[in-house]
């Protein structure tokens, strides 16, 4: 069989990802060294990425991609990344000497490597227990927000750069309701572009920083320390919900609370459509039919949350409580950030099932956020009410329009498609989750296996149950919490560039 994939230059771009990762290790490092803390950890995992990120990027020296090259790349340095951030957890966990502190994060390899690709793909679940956040050093705690952060950066860069003509009717889509001619070209070069979504991308995070820094100064949030103020600027604009606190965005006063939830929701706006507010076109954002709609789903869903908890006898928390703690939780699950302001899954079954709906939704195209994308499902539901007037009207021809442009019909294809292959693999990871705990002996009950697949399959975070955001993924197997990273890869990348890999005609024909 002769091979028809130039996998040596796929792999060689990926070496030079990975050698390039020893700069963002050096800052946990440095912190490390401050504190006094063990260093190794990350030492070793900088060796690592130097040595194979050189030995991989010397297969090749030719740095054109083609379109089976991308989805190769993409793939493998979603993969290599992940292992290699996984290296400070394994590591800090044999200096532990078997201190069960420490089990929850780094008794091996499997936990150490969910910990790592949960934070690359911003899915924000964990295997740590609350004794686990204070015994780990703060430069451990540090590498899990910043994982998390390149991850949100990562998928930036992809989508928007380099692969937007790769995803499923992703580029169409986002050129339409961005009204952008071409989004890979907002400048000249690639290289232009994901330098100008960089800059976007820093410049929200250091205003978070500031806006939750400016809070402990100024005495409304007595126990949010410059850490803590980086640590959740990362992961806020990240949309990814790694916390170095046990109790997530609980642990802090409301006004912290309310702070985030604009970057939460900016992080999970389009990216293109924030550079034209930096240009001026304030009214750009408007002008997005996927905007009003993702802020609507907002809205929607928030209400009814609200007003469930408001009606729920056993809840006793007054109105403003209430307001914060239903809208917080669900922008949280809508813009897959996964932060939790109170243990939601003591809510009513009402209110949880809504936040189950809400972690199949997602933010916009061209964002951090994971999910199925609030794109998507407009035009599912504008594709859907045009079926149901042709069943009246068969003569009629009726195109679907975002903004002032018509959307392909093979687009809307691979929409229906992308959205059907999703629920059957949220379905069969359900399906795995109950027959393995079965298998093992334990009981993982169905709709604690539902909210688990949604919530690591769709890169949300905490689910409910022993899921729940105020526990952890500890107590599912190590088969299932294998099959767990595998999923967090495939839902990140948006399952084609994955799936495509497994077609024998991607490497034959």
């Amino acid at each position: 069989m002769r091979i028809r994939v130039d996998w040596r230059s796929s792999c060689s771009l990926t070496g030079t990802v990975l050698k390039w990762l020893a700069v963002a290790l050096a800052v946990p490092l440095g912190l490390s060294l401050l504190d006094g803390d063990d260093p190794v950890p990350f030492l070793a995992a900088i060796a690592v990425t130097i040595a194979v990120g050189i030995g991989l990027e010397r297969l090749s020296t030719d740095r054109e991609l083609g379109q089976r090259e991308s989805f190769l790349m993409v793939a493998l340095t979603w993969l290599g990344v992940a292992a290699v951030g996984a290296v400070p957890f394994f590591v800090a966990g044999l200096g532990a000497g078997g201190n069960s502190a420490f089990s929850g994060l780094v008794d091996g390899p499997v936990n150490a490597m969910f910990e790592s690709t949960s934070g690359l793909t911003t899915t924000g679940a964990t295997i740590m227990n609350g004794w686990d956040f204070e015994n780990q050093s703060r430069a451990i705690l540090l590498w899990r927000q910043l994982i998390q952060w390149l991850g949100g950066l990562g998928i930036l860069v992809v989508a928007i750069g380099l692969l937007s003509h790769l995803m499923v009717g992703g580029a169409q889509l986002m050129e339409t309701e961005s009204q952008t001619r071409n989004v890979r070209k907002l400048r000249p070069h690639i290289s232009e572009t994901a330098r100008l979504i960089w800059g976007l991308y820093v410049g929200i995070t250091l205003l978070a920083i500031a806006v939750f820094y400016g809070l402990h100064l100024v005495g409304l949030a007595p126990n949010m320390s410059l850490f803590n103020a980086v640590s959740h600027a990362f992961t806020a604009v990240a949309t990814a919900g790694f916390s170095p606190e046990p109790q997530s965005v609980g642990a802090f006063e409301p006004i912290v609370q309310w702070s985030i939830m604009p970057f939460m929701i900016v992080g999970s706006t389009n990216f293109v459509l924030l550079y034209y507010v930096t240009q001026g076109e304030f009214d750009r954002p408007l002008g997005s039919e996927e905007f009003r709609f993702y802020l609507g789903t907002l809205a929607f869903f928030g209400a009814i949350v609200v007003a469930i908890l408001a009606f729920d006898p056993e809840i006793d928390k007054g109105l403003e409580p209430t307001i914060r703690h239903g809208l917080f939780n669900v922008v949280s699950l809508v813009t897959t950030t996964g932060y939790a302001s109170t243990d939601f899954d003591l809510w009513t079954p009402g209110a949880k099932h809504v936040l189950f709906l809400c972690m199949f939704l997602g933010g916009m195209a061209g964002s951090t956020t994971c999910s199925i994308k609030s794109l998507r499902w407009l035009i599912v539901l504008k594709a859907f009410r045009r079926n149901l007037f042709t069943s009246v009207h068969p003569e009629a021809v009726r195109p679907i329009r975002l903004g002032d442009g018509v959307v392909a019909e093979e687009t809307i294809n691979d929409v229906f498609g992308y959205v059907m292959l999703a629920l059957v693999i949220f379905f069969l990871l359900t399906v795995f989750l109950v027959v393995d705990a079965a298998r093992a002996g334990e009981f993982v009950g169905e709709f604690e296996a539902l909210g688990a697949a949604a919530s690591i399959f769709l890169n949300i975070g905490p689910a409910f149950g022993m899921a729940g955001p105020m526990d952890n993924y500890a107590g599912f197997t190590t088969a299932s919490r294998t099959v767990m990273i595998v999923m967090m890869w495939i839902g990140r990348i948006e399952i084609v560039p994955v799936l495509v890999l497994l077609t024998p005609a991607f490497w034959r024909s």
